[in-house]
């Protein structure tokens, strides 16, 4: 089996896909985009990709291709502790350029500033890459926030650990296949996650969508608005809600529809747990 994932070697994505299939033949890919795509083109049994983080929320990446551009569902989720490391060649080294993905900076950046105020940042493509880039110019000031697994992984030391603002920081990966995997990790919860449209001419649509699951006593974990890329003003939503009753659902998603409100099944999974 062939599993698709953010790469290089020693990403958060990348810790993920070996936990959740410790079997699989893991290919790495250099963008979100290209990871979706590789499921979607056959190329692959499941696609690994980050869609949530507790700090920086939503990446909005994953959300808006699989919105706007595919059809595919996510069959699993995989939550995922995160823990930001300073890494260079040598830890007595100067640094004066930060390499890392942006959410990773903006985990760190405080402790950057507090330590390196003369450090350039420069964002790459994931924290897996800045540290690659980093270990193959020794001789460069160079450094990068990335994960324990990416200094075993090409040679690189801990010059600062847990460097993450706040401690309580975790990301949510999605699998993303036809059909629901086997994990042998510990489960959490049943979640559905939905996105909405609202029609224009229907005063309150927000609130009489938000009615429909609460009525039902249905529990909504979460809601985000992203642009529709129709027109200045327009967006449509992103909930998550605990999955209890298949047929409360059922009949929540019928009423929706009742209402002139369109929506797309983004994912129906059980949440794992990374210890």
């Amino acid at each position: 089996m062939q599993v698709a994932y953010l790469g290089p070697r020693g990403s958060f994505t990348h810790h993920v896909a070996q936990q959740a299939f410790p079997e699989a033949d893991l290919l790495a890919y250099g963008t979100i985009t290209e990871v979706i795509k590789a499921f979607e083109s056959g190329q692959v049994e499941y696609s690994v990709v980050p869609v949530e983080n507790s700090i920086e929320g939503s990446v909005h990446e994953t959300i808006d291709y699989l919105f706007h551009q595919a059809e595919i569902h996510a069959v699993a989720e995989v939550v995922q502790p995160i823990a930001q490391q300073l890494l260079a060649t040598s830890a007595d080294k100067p640094i004066e350029v930060i390499y890392s993905h942006p959410q990773a900076i903006a985990q760190g950046k405080k402790y950057v500033q507090e330590h390196y105020p003369q450090a350039r940042l420069e964002m790459t493509a994931s924290t897996a890459y800045a540290a690659r880039f980093v270990a193959e110019h020794p001789e460069q000031p160079f450094a990068a926030i990335a994960p324990h697994a990416a200094a075993d992984e090409y040679g690189l030391e801990v010059v600062a650990q847990d460097i993450q603002e706040i401690s309580q920081n975790f990301t949510r990966f999605w699998l993303l296949g036809q059909d629901k995997p086997s994990l042998s990790l510990p489960a959490d919860e049943k979640k559905v996650s939905l996105a909405l449209t609202l029609p224009d001419n229907l005063p309150g649509a927000l609130y009489k969508a938000m009615s429909v699951f609460a009525w039902r006593g249905i529990d909504l974990t979460k809601i985000e608005s992203r642009p529709l890329k129709t027109a200045l003003g327009e967006y449509f939503f992103i909930i998550d809600a605990e999955k209890q009753q298949d047929e409360l659902l059922s009949y929540a998603l019928k009423e929706l529809t009742s209402l002139g409100i369109s929506y797309k099944i983004l994912g129906n999974y059980m949440v794992y747990q990374i210890k």
